[in-house]
């Protein structure tokens, strides 16, 4: 996986067999892995969040999700051949974990919200291993939460909290974890749940997931991605101005 710098941050380029490729060996060989992913907003907000930027730097492995990111660095000169969306990256470390009794563990959203993904997950990976599940509300007592995830044996941890909670707090409980594995997945565990529904595939593509949220909730979304992509589109213009006269 190429590493490469984008707008001041570090990410790899990489397809998502790579990903899964080499996080699997990473796994196999209990190298503890910290992931990330990145997309427009979080990258606007790394620029101005720094607990959230550090969290992110230092991950073992930082993947690119989000087609506007994608697109953004190949306008930059970087050689990106996919983008590796984090809710289907989810799904086929469940299908390797799954293969190889690797057990998980799903921490965040709501009680109905995980409940319900543990069900339908184990419906989809057969000898899937659930170790243990818990929502995200638990911010009163972190230690807590860690020690569960700890004593339940998980291999694999999948963080279902908004950034840039989940990202802090993976920093800072990583050593505590005892895991092999730790991703934030965001949204997903709502996704896989029925709560939200996915965009339609071409929305995906064409990296238009964005409408489809604000769409979905015109009132809470609309300033928050207005705001964001126009940073964005700033920031990437500085970015090409600075190379065009460089």
């Amino acid at each position: 996986m190429r590493l490469f710098n984008f707008l001041g941050f570090p990410m790899h380029a990489g397809t998502m067999e790579e990903t899964v490729s080499l996080l699997a060996e990473r796994i196999e060989r209990r190298d503890f892995t910290q992931h990330a992913v990145v997309n427009v907003s979080k990258l606007v907000h790394m620029k101005r969040d720094r607990e959230l930027a550090d969290s992110v730097q230092a991950c073992d492995l930082i993947n690119i999700d989000g087609m506007g990111v994608v697109w953004g660095a190949r306008l930059l000169g970087h050689a990106v051949p996919e983008r590796v969306a984090g809710i289907y990256l989810f799904d086929r470390l469940l299908a390797t974990a799954a293969d190889r009794k690797w057990p998980v563990y799903l921490l965040g959203a709501t009680d109905v919200v995980v409940a319900k993904t543990v069900e339908r997950v184990l419906e989809k990976h057969r000898g899937l291993q659930v170790a243990g599940c818990s929502n995200g509300y638990f911010w009163d007592n972190e230690k807590a939460a860690v020690d569960a995830i700890r004593s339940s044996g998980a291999r694999l941890l999948f963080v279902a909290i908004t950034s840039p909670k989940k990202e802090t707090f993976i920093e800072r409980w990583k050593d505590d974890l005892g895991v092999d594995f730790v991703m934030g997945v965001g949204g997903t565990f709502d996704v896989i749940a029925g709560k939200v529904r996915r965009a339609p595939v071409w929305m995906q593509r064409s990296g238009l997931e964005w409408l489809f949220r604000v769409i979905q909730e015109p009132r809470r979304m609309w300033k928050r991605y207005l705001v964001t992509n126009v940073k964005f589109a700033a920031m990437l213009t500085g970015a090409l101005l600075n190379r065009a006269y460089s």
